[in-house]
């Protein structure tokens, strides 16, 4: 099975599928009392191959399966909320007047997690039955929408069923360090102890 974020793209595939097809994993099975959220690392360099060759073929063929995924692309659904709030124009008409920085803190102010994003993907969760939710986009949003605010955040939300978010970059365990998810593989998101990886837990 995959042990690396860098590991090979039909390896990890093949480790998907067989992992969240199974039984254990739909139903939730050995994880005593904690929340049913998994991460999925991968090498960010092949964020284009994960998605084609990974992701939506995962999509595909679990579907066949009788497996429903809903999947929220976390950058699509930051677009679809400012369209919705009325200031997608706005921002890009005054994207051009501002720092990077001033950019991301309207961005964070706008795109508030508690407030505006997981109530955006909580919407979705009841429109849709699935089995499986997705979360990807993870490093199209990075800096002004962070991993570890959303899964903070989306604990409210998703309990009822497996959630996996597909992250670019390293999640790493240890005893003495805890949990910490290292975007792109440099960048410290943010320490989360409250996920699995699923390379390691199946």
């Amino acid at each position: 099975m995959p042990s690396r974020a860098d590991s090979q793209i039909p390896e990890i595939y093949a480790h998907l599928l067989a992992v969240i097809s199974s039984d254990k994993f739909l139903k939730m099975q050995g994880l005593g009392n904690e929340i049913p959220f998994f991460i999925c690392p991968f090498d960010s360099a092949k964020a284009e191959k994960m998605n084609r060759e990974v992701i939506q073929p995962l999509i595909n063929q679990l579907a066949h399966m009788g497996i429903r995924v809903l999947r929220v692309d976390l950058y699509d659904l930051s677009i679809e909320i400012l369209k919705k709030r009325g200031i997608w124009e706005q921002i890009l008409a005054a994207e051009a007047d501002l720092s990077k920085s001033e950019l991301k803190d309207l961005l964070q102010g706008v795109l508030d997690p508690e407030y505006h994003l997981i109530p955006a993907i909580a919407e979705k969760m009841q429109k849709d039955d699935f089995d499986v939710l997705f979360v990807t986009g993870v490093g199209e949003v990075f800096p002004y929408i962070r991993s570890h605010t959303v899964l903070n955040n989306l604990q409210s939300a998703a309990k009822e069923k497996p959630t996996i978010m597909f992250f670019p970059g390293e999640y790493s365990q240890s005893v003495e360090k805890g949990s910490s998810l290292n975007l792109f593989g440099k960048l410290l998101d943010d320490n989360y102890y409250r996920a699995f990886n699923i390379y390691k837990r199946f």
